[in-house]
């Protein structure tokens, strides 16, 4: 079984009221997460857990974090509950071990809240803490468990959280404001989107929108802190809002919100440090689409990109043993504005979190060719923008 199997299991375990004791302590090597697999295995589970990351000030809004399941047969998605008290959990992310929920609090005084999954299906706020930051959009489980990762968007920086053994989050440990280089064209500053601990488990990598600028850092696993090796720039105006890996680690591709562009990385475990190629269409057409997201199949052969703009989902064939992506097609996403997207556990679903129309959509990926077909009805979320499917 692999890691990322042994996360997915003792997740939906505890979703169904089925862990009957302390799930085993994983060994740090087996605690990444890693991608999903695909094709979808025979005797996968027919039913699954949906959250749904939220805006709790907007009108219409969420009112917290969602809960859903999803039928993994036909896409079909229902809605069970709603995890109350956490404002603008706009995006969340699961503890290895499956017993714990993170969200971020995206406001002023930004935060970012624990919430312990129960036996009997049942959730509890454990507390929240301070990022030292404003407008968290974007936090990340270090693999080995220990340290929770958030970029902070409106001030540009980023921030490490202990863990406690029952998941709750603790003291802020660091704060690393990203100074330079100089924002790009049109921004006033810099703004962090995201922080992904790369495949391999030796490096950080945070992505800044607002600086044209992927930074590689080296997590003190002892003391929480970050140590700055290098940063990758872009081209200026590029605006590159999120990384995703290839599985073989080596490769990684960045969609560009602000000039409507994919970007294939080289990427050396060794060093942490990123090599971004020359942009790439989206598919889209001309104008801005403000593309969303990656994701690509555990096998390495497809990618997916989210448009916002264009309200589709672009496929692409991952070549040259990850190095290249040749554009295959896209699909109407069946909303408007997705936000995020994610794979079902098994790969075979596709979910995307529309934000404007207060939906969520699901497509049924095809193992062969790696064809999107919509499956299920628009399941309405208000103010949908993430989706963390399990």
């Amino acid at each position: 079984m692999t890691s990322s199997t042994r996360r997915r299991t003792v997740l939906g375990a505890l979703l169904t009221g089925g862990l009957l004791a302390a799930a085993p302590t994983l060994p740090t090597s087996e605690r990444s997460p890693g991608p999903p697999p695909h094709p979808a295995k025979p005797g996968a589970r027919r039913t699954g857990t949906l959250f749904l990351g939220t805006y709790t000030s907007t009108t219409p809004g969420g009112t917290g974090i969602g809960v859903a399941s999803y039928d993994a047969a036909t896409g079909g998605i229902t809605s069970r509950t709603v995890v109350m008290g956490v404002e603008n959990p706009s995006y969340l992310a699961a503890h290895p071990d499956g017993r714990t929920l993170y969200a971020v609090d995206e406001q002023q005084n930004g935060g970012v809240t624990a919430v312990a999954l129960a036996a009997d299906g049942g959730f509890r706020v454990l507390g929240s803490q301070p990022t030292g930051g404003a407008g968290p959009c974007h936090l990340s489980v270090h693999p080995g468990g220990r340290w929770l990762l958030s970029a902070n968007y409106t001030s540009g920086s980023v921030a490490v959280h202990p863990l406690a053994a029952d998941g709750s989050v603790g003291e802020r440990t660091d704060l690393v404001a990203h100074t330079a280089p100089a924002p790009g064209p049109g921004q006033e500053g810099p703004h962090a989107h995201q922080i992904v601990t790369a495949p391999a488990g030796g490096h950080v990598l945070a992505v800044d929108l607002g600086n044209d600028t992927v930074y590689t850092y080296r997590l003190d696993e002892d003391r929480g802190t970050l140590e700055q090796l290098s940063y990758a720039a872009l081209r200026p105006g590029a605006g590159p809002r999120h990384l995703t890996f290839h599985p073989d680690g080596r490769h990684a591709y960045l969609a560009c919100e602000l000039d409507n562009t994919v970007v294939v990385c080289g990427y050396d475990p060794a060093t942490g440090t990123l090599a971004p190629g020359a942009p790439q269409s989206t598919g889209t057409g001309a104008g801005t689409s403000y593309p969303a997201q990656l994701l690509v199949t555990g096998d390495g052969r497809f990618a997916y990109l989210a448009n916002r703009g264009h309200n589709s989902l672009t496929r692409y064939a991952v070549e040259n043993g990850g190095a290249a992506l040749r554009l295959l097609d896209t699909v109407p996403v069946g909303g408007d504005f997705p936000r995020h997207t994610a794979f079902s556990p098994d790969g075979a679903l596709l979910f995307a979190a529309n934000q404007r129309s207060g939906t969520v959509t699901a497509f049924r990926v095809d193992a062969d060719s790696g064809a999107l077909s919509p499956a299920g009805r628009p399941f309405p979320a208000p103010a949908a923008v993430c989706v963390l499917p399990v």
